[in-house]
């Protein structure tokens, strides 16, 4: 990858079931690794890839959900995110500050992380791993690569992205079709789920892939990624195919999924998205949108809380907290099922299949204390209301502003203050431009 990736930084290895000391990843024991890998750094580059799969993605969803009107983020240290993110007076998106370098960059670490490993596991001998067992490590590698890669491209939409190449080839210029990265996404994906099918796992997994920590599991993980993938390339029957290898489940538990995992224990990573609710000088306040236009009974407003007083910065100002997260040690969702069921929906109302949209649209409606739909049968209003569920059900999970961008919907997010936008995208990282 690029050259301030050439160094993989100790702290993407920390998690907490990671045991003994880890070696430097620096260039010259990176090359020992690649070369004899033991077990024991297999499962150090695995840990670290998915470790560092939680940097930084606190400022990702602060940084979509503020330019998607979910949230305000009012902070007595950092301006930016009531002024460039929200566009307010003649503040633009910065190419060159946190919002954008920090995520980005953090989502290319794990990308390289896992290329890394994709060279090691070329020279591991079978006494280190079975040729099933090395296929686990490879299909997981390049399900993440997929993924961070999905990310980014999310973030800059048009403005592009680099596809990942592995360490040492050639970088390949930016691709300012979505469209094509999107389908390099996918090929990353595939690939994986090429090598995790008939796979055996050996290596150690957060307990943010409780359920999902087997070869079955991790493939099904992969699906449900593929499946959220081709619902943005509109390709609904392929989304369809992939919810079926998924762990999709139309009446089974909403929050069954994967999680990116979070706790205070000493040299872990604690989430930083949960704030205390009522407190001053750093505060998440949902839009005034979110109650506004939330259907009387939704049991989902309580993903808020009602302060005891107002917080307000900037001119903007809101009154109920975000209560997504209940403790620092709460797990961020990568994908679960409630998603899952919001896809196939809306596969389902592409392809005309009604019926099929409105049980699964009731799903998710009774779950929250709503009443079965009776609203018009037709293309049109099963699409305001999948996107009314995926808005609430999905509430600062990353999904609110690429959903109105692929509907062509921005325009319909509110402008709080004169002068305000709506961004489309961010800039292409100043860094990607020096390249």
């Amino acid at each position: 990858m690029k050259k301030y990736f050439s160094i993989i930084i100790l702290s993407l290895l920390i998690i907490s079931c990671q045991k003994g000391e880890i070696n430097s990843l620096n260039t010259p024991v990176v090359g020992g690794i690649i070369t004899d890998p033991t077990r024991s750094d297999l499962f150090n580059l695995l840990t670290g890839a998915e470790s560092g799969m939680r940097n930084n993605f606190g400022t990702y969803l602060d940084g979509t959900g503020i330019i998607g009107r979910e949230i305000y983020r009012f902070s007595g240290a950092e301006p930016r995110f009531t002024t460039d993110l929200l566009g307010g007076g003649t503040k633009l998106l910065d190419n060159n500050t946190f919002y954008i370098t920090n995520p980005w960059g953090s989502r290319y670490q794990v990308i390289r992380q896992c290329f890394i490993l994709l060279d090691a596991i070329k020279n591991t001998r079978t006494e280190v791993a079975s040729d099933a067992q090395k296929k686990a490590f490879t299909g997981l590698a390049k399900t993440l690569i997929g993924y961070q890669l999905l990310l980014n491209i999310n973030m800059t939409d048009s403005n592009g992205a680099r596809i990942p190449v592995p360490n040492g080839a050639t970088l390949g210029p930016v691709i300012t079709n979505p469209a094509v990265v999107m389908d390099s996404v996918l090929k990353f994906l595939d690939e994986g789920k090429t090598d995790l099918t008939g796979s055996e796992v050996i290596f150690p997994l957060s307990d943010g892939f409780a359920g999902f920590k087997d070869a079955a599991g991790l493939l099904k993980f992969n699906r449900a990624l593929a499946a959220r993938v081709n619902i943005y390339r509109k390709d609904w029957a392929s989304a369809l195919t992939a919810l079926n290898e998924s762990f999709f489940d139309l009446n089974g538990v909403l929050t069954t999924g994967v999680y990116n995992s979070f706790s205070t224990n000493g040299g872990d990573l604690a989430n930083t998205m949960y704030l205390a609710p009522n407190g001053n000088g750093e505060v998440r306040v949902a839009h005034p949108s979110f109650v506004t236009n939330i259907v009387a009974g939704d049991d989902r407003i309580n993903k808020t809380s009602l302060r005891t007083s107002s917080a307000s910065q900037s001119g903007l100002t809101g009154n109920r907290d975000l209560t997504v997260w209940s403790s620092l040690n709460s797990p961020i969702s990568i994908i679960r099922n409630e998603e899952l069921i919001l896809i196939y929906a809306e596969a389902k109302i592409q392809t005309n299949s009604f019926p099929d949209a409105i049980v699964a649209l009731n799903r998710i409606r009774t779950a929250h204390n709503l009443p079965v739909y009776a609203g018009a049968i037709t293309s049109a209003a099963l699409i305001t209301e999948l996107l009314y569920n995926r808005r609430y059900s999905l509430f600062m999970e990353g999904h609110r502003w690429i959903d109105v961008r692929r509907y062509n919907l921005l325009g319909t997010l509110p402008v709080d203050r004169t002068g305000d936008d709506v961004w489309a995208r961010y800039p292409l990282p100043q860094n990607e431009s020096n390249i």
